[in-house]
């Protein structure tokens, strides 16, 4: 791997940061001081310092991330803006989004390298919960909350698993679903005789969208988060 990215996959600044720190002379391999940005390391075996601090090299990242409305989760496209343009040089090879949010929806959206966590959390199997603030064209009414709550048929073999949900005024509510079909929020609000005009999401599983962190902002996952993710 060439050092500037390396540094960069290290967090020790911008890829521009990094090689005026380079060529600055406030960089060592093993030892030597190192003046060329495009000089290849490997990450696992050579022992590189940024202005005296020991870089350490993690094998995965894990990104939480408000995708905006207009951004697609794609890990490129020719003609829409993608969920990892919007990491700028925070991206790094191999990074993808786990699941999908529609173009125009927005909210929590993680991004890893982790192909084996990614399987975990959207394995049909495993059921990890996804929770959805849905604003809706028509009032809601305490019957499309029960018929929501026991399985909607929306057009598939099988009916969707029970979903949670509360009310949060007569045309907000909040839905949690356990499942991942296609578009199958929009399509269970449309079962039930109703039409969801902005979505967003709260929450997969254990990580929640903080409201501070704002739409096209991301930040890494903490420690006790991915611990809570493998849990």
């Amino acid at each position: 791997m060439r050092l500037d990215k390396f540094l960069c996959c290290c967090h020790m600044g911008t890829r521009s940061r990094v090689k005026k720190d380079i060529r600055g002379g406030l960089v060592t391999v093993n030892g030597e001081r190192e003046l060329c940005p495009e000089r290849h390391v490997d990450e696992r075996q050579d022992r590189v310092c940024h202005r005296g601090q020991l870089c350490v090299y993690e094998e995965h990242v894990y990104y939480l991330m408000h995708k905006p409305p207009g951004v697609v989760c794609a890990t490129e496209d020719k003609r829409e803006r993608t969920v990892l343009d919007l990491l700028g040089e925070d991206k790094r090879e191999g990074i993808f989004p786990v699941g999908r949010l529609d173009k125009d929806t927005e909210g929590l959206l993680l991004l890893t390298d982790d192909g084996a966590l990614a399987h975990e959390l959207t394995s049909p199997a495993r059921h990890v919960e996804k929770e959805y603030e849905c604003r809706l064209a028509y009032p809601f009414d305490e019957m499309q909350k029960e018929r929501l709550e026991s399985g909607v048929d929306i057009g598939e073999e099988r009916l969707t698993r029970p979903a949670a949900v509360r009310i949060l005024d007569d045309k907000r509510i909040t839905l949690t679903i356990t499942e991942g079909r296609f578009h199958q929020v929009k399509r269970m609000l449309r079962a039930v005789g109703n039409e969801v005009v902005y979505l967003k999401r709260l929450r997969v599983g254990p990580l929640k969208l903080e409201e501070d962190l704002a739409a096209g902002s991301f930040r890494r996952l903490t420690r006790e988060e991915m611990e809570s993710l493998r849990g």
